[in-house]
């Protein structure tokens, strides 16, 4: 025979099924903020990682950007002469300052002369649009600051340089008077203007 159930057997099961709800709630905030700690940690490895490989692509784009540069001046005075020129020395990052303050406002990669011109050239791994485009800011403030050196009484001549250039950006460069430095095999390549080279 079935025994009765008692209001105290009720208030009974409702106590131990209270019980278990706390107690399965208490688990599951263990539960969130143990999951909520591995997130932090992973999100925390995750950034440094993430810090790690850029500070590594920087370096390796420093030193893809070095490579370049030697590759460029490797031959170049051979190669820009055979187009006629009398360049007889060149500067490497040649810093030019603001004839007033005296405060730098740009770098040349390299910077070539002669009796009566300077060449000023810039040089990128990937070489794009632009990297044209700023150096023709950076002429005009080459010129605009010419006083005292020695470029001041010169003509001057630019050329971009790069290990990889689009056919599209190469055409851009030529058809603004730009001289276009690349690679062609294992050999350096000065390609003229495709028409008269544009003098600042």
């Amino acid at each position: 025979m079935e025994q009765a159930v008692t209001i105290k057997d009720i208030f009974a099961m409702f106590d131990r099924s209270e019980q278990e709800r706390r107690e399965t709630e208490r688990l599951l905030k263990e539960s969130w903020r143990e999951t909520d700690r591995e997130l932090k940690e992973m999100q925390k490895e995750m950034r440094d990682s993430a810090k790690q490989l850029n500070k590594q692509m920087g370096d390796l784009g420093l030193r893809f950007g070095d490579l370049a540069e030697e590759m460029v001046k490797a031959g170049i005075l051979d190669k820009v002469n055979a187009l006629g020129y009398r360049f007889v020395d060149f500067d490497e990052n040649h810093v030019l300052r603001d004839t007033a303050t005296g405060q730098r406002i740009a770098e040349i990669d390299l910077v070539l002369y002669d009796g009566d011109a300077v060449m000023a050239v810039e040089v990128k791994t990937k070489l794009e649009t632009e990297d044209v485009k700023d150096h023709i800011i950076r002429l005009d403030k080459m010129r605009a600051n010419a006083q005292n050196k020695v470029w001041e009484h010169r003509k001057l001549l630019s050329a971009v340089a790069g290990a990889v250039i689009s056919k599209e950006v190469k055409a851009f460069a030529l058809n603004h008077g730009f001289f276009l430095i690349c690679q062609s095999g294992e050999n350096l390549k000065v390609e003229p203007p495709s028409g008269a080279a544009r003098e600042w």
